[in-house]
């Protein structure tokens, strides 16, 4: 699962997929209707793949916890974020049982919870780790590092 791409952008409802950047911004299509929007710089934006949730030791990636939430649905549908806040916050519990509720309150679970509904109707979230793309970007720095040590010094001249 990647979300490298996918946009929460303030003011607009749903996810967006960047599709293409220009000088003035980028161009994003809504994941639910498929419209296309322009975005200038100076919108309020967040990748998903940037956004953590506060637990009680360190702060975990969005990309986890959705990962965590496939694994317990078996990669179909959570409970709907229209639910009451218990159900919620006990649903919550059972897949981030050490988040810290002093500082993620049932709005960011709604969303969190609303966000994984959309992307997973779309195909786009998946209990598998991404270990695909992690190896290739492993054998790249790998390649590149046997690259710096292949080169020979630079002769340097001296009188």
């Amino acid at each position: 699962m990647t979300l490298d791409k996918i946009l929460a952008i303030a003011g607009k409802p749903g996810l967006f997929q960047l599709k293409i950047q220009t000088r003035t911004g980028f161009v994003a299509e809504s994941l639910i209707d498929g419209k296309k929007i322009t975005v200038g710089l100076k919108s309020n934006v967040s990748l998903l793949s940037e956004i953590s949730v506060y637990t009680y030791t360190e702060e975990k990636p969005l990309t986890d916890i959705m990962r965590t939430i496939a694994i317990k649905e078996d990669n179909g549908p959570a409970i709907s974020h229209k639910e009451e806040n218990s159900k919620l916050i006990d649903y919550f519990l059972e897949v981030l049982p050490d988040y810290d509720q002093d500082r993620v309150y049932p709005s960011d679970i709604k969303k969190i919870l609303n966000w994984y509904n959309m992307l997973q109707a779309k195909g786009l979230v998946s209990k598998e780790e991404q270990k695909k793309e992690e190896d290739n970007l492993n054998i790249e720095k790998n390649q590149v590092a046997s690259e710096k040590v292949d080169k020979p010094a630079k002769k340097t001249k001296s009188k």
